[in-house]
């Protein structure tokens, strides 16, 4: 039984292929679910995009037909922590997770095929405990080993510098507003102190104190001295108040307007050694996620202000500018010349072949990765650019779930050529490509109840 919508049409072609009887529903209601299961069933795959559909349906399936083998795609990991431990006989996974491995080994080096997620011990000491690392899947010449991989040292030094100087480098007009009104206080602040310690003999103490007092527009503590200096303590207050009223403009404008990218901290914008991300969904956010998780720094690039997960990636620490990334002075001010990649992975294919295009008109050297589809938009974009390398997660997320359907358990997917390969326990198998099954796609869909 399968239930969803395009993956869910690419994994009923799958079992039909293997010869398989598959009952396809799109959005069944309770009473054509309850139908469909009454009866054999080998298994059961929830294959949507919201995680509350996936959730209900899974806890639905398990009420009708307790214990039956089911896989079901949900993004929010404590939403699967919990399902898996609620239902024990369910395989939880979603196309952001399958998709990692590949995606992240594109950006990071061109010649693996997968990152995948490994642990190590720490050493064999007391207390100590798992260091994460990846396993990668290199390819040499027809076949496919598994090695160790940790990312290159030269990587990390650069990424390391580019978060370094990203930092106190402001991206929008308000940051720079409110820094250059602060540094306009702190240079008066300087120089009444310098003129008082230097030129006075004050104590650097007392010098300071009354510095203090100029740049709050007080004045100094007493009204002598030499006409020059009582000239320089004036322009400095005036110059104060003007560097008051810049400094506070931007900072409420940063306080009332909502903002991804911080001036100061893991938010800054990096200006080296990092990847763009364009397209904050599931996937995109789990790219990210996964580079950090590297040592590498990140930008996000999201087109809609009121995306669903910019709250979440601003809890994770993940800058994200909200902006067009068709746009070339967006691209020139994310420093795609300093970049490692660019990874174009939005819900649409269309954007992403937009989105590549325009970033090889801004660092025609970048290297590209793009989320896309099986559209003839993307042959013909891939014979006229150099576009990189190009990942159908419908396909990867389809090829994942039948091979769990089928009583496999894959680690991941990753595509060596025109091959599917399906990786367990350090083994790789070929994995036929799914097709669309023929079902029609209507809103509700009923199935013989003997059909599994």
């Amino acid at each position: 039984m399968v239930i969803g919508t395009d993956m869910a049409r690419r994994v009923c072609g799958s079992l039909q292929s293997a010869g398989h009887h598959v009952g396809h529903l799109r959005r069944p209601t309770d009473e054509d679910l309850r139908v469909a299961l009454d009866g054999e069933v080998a298994g059961v795959a929830i294959l949507l995009d919201d995680d509350v559909e996936s959730l209900r349906y899974a806890l639905a399936a398990e009420h009708i037909r307790p214990n039956v083998p089911l896989v079901v795609t949900i993004f929010d990991k404590t939403v699967a922590e919990q399902l898996r431990r609620v239902v024990p006989n369910c395989r939880v996974t979603s196309p952001a997770e399958v998709a990692a491995p590949v995606l992240l080994a594109a950006c990071l080096q061109p010649d693996l095929l997968a990152l995948i997620p490994a642990h190590s011990s720490g050493g064999p000491g007391p207390g100590s405990h798992p260091a994460p690392v990846h396993l990668g899947a290199r390819a040499e010449g027809d076949t496919v080993r598994l090695e160790a991989h940790r990312t290159p040292r030269s990587l990390r030094i650069r990424a390391r510098s580019g978060k370094i100087r990203g930092q106190l480098r402001p991206h929008d007009g308000s940051s720079r507003i409110l820094l250059t009104g602060l540094a306009g206080i702190l240079a008066v602040l300087l120089a009444d102190w310098t003129w008082a310690v230097a030129l006075r003999h004050r104590a650097p103490v007392e010098a300071l104190f009354e510095a203090a007092r100029t740049v709050s527009a007080v004045g100094p503590a007493a009204a002598h001295g030499s006409d020059t200096y009582l000239m320089f303590s004036a322009f400095a207050m005036l110059m104060t108040v003007v560097f008051t009223a810049v400094f506070t403009a931007g900072m409420v404008d940063r306080l009332l307007a909502p903002r991804s990218v911080g001036i100061l901290g893991p938010r800054a914008l990096p200006r080296g050694g990092h990847v763009v991300v364009v397209g904050l969904g599931q996937v995109g956010l789990r790219l990210c996620t996964e580079l950090q998780g590297l040592g590498v720094g990140v930008i996000a690039v999201e087109r809609n202000p009121a995306a669903p997960h910019l709250r979440l990636a601003k809890a994770l620490g993940v800058p994200v500018v909200v902006a067009d990334a068709t746009d070339r002075f967006v691209l020139r001010r994310l420093g795609l010349h300093q970049a490692e990649a660019m990874a174009a992975v939005a819900s649409d294919d269309r954007d992403n072949i937009a989105v590549s295009i325009a970033s090889l008109a801004v660092a025609p050297e970048l290297r590209l990765v793009m989320r896309a589809g099986d559209h003839d938009a993307i042959a013909e974009t891939r014979s006229l650019f150099r576009i990189g390398p190009v990942h159908d997660l419908n396909i990867l997320s389809a090829a994942y779930t039948t091979a769990t359907l089928t009583g496999l358990r894959p680690r991941t997917v990753m595509a060596h050529g025109r091959e599917l390969l399906l990786e367990s326990d350090g083994t790789f198998a070929s994995w036929p490509h799914p097709d669309r099954c023929t079902h029609a796609q209507e809103d509700r869909e009923t199935i013989p109840s003997h059909t599994r």
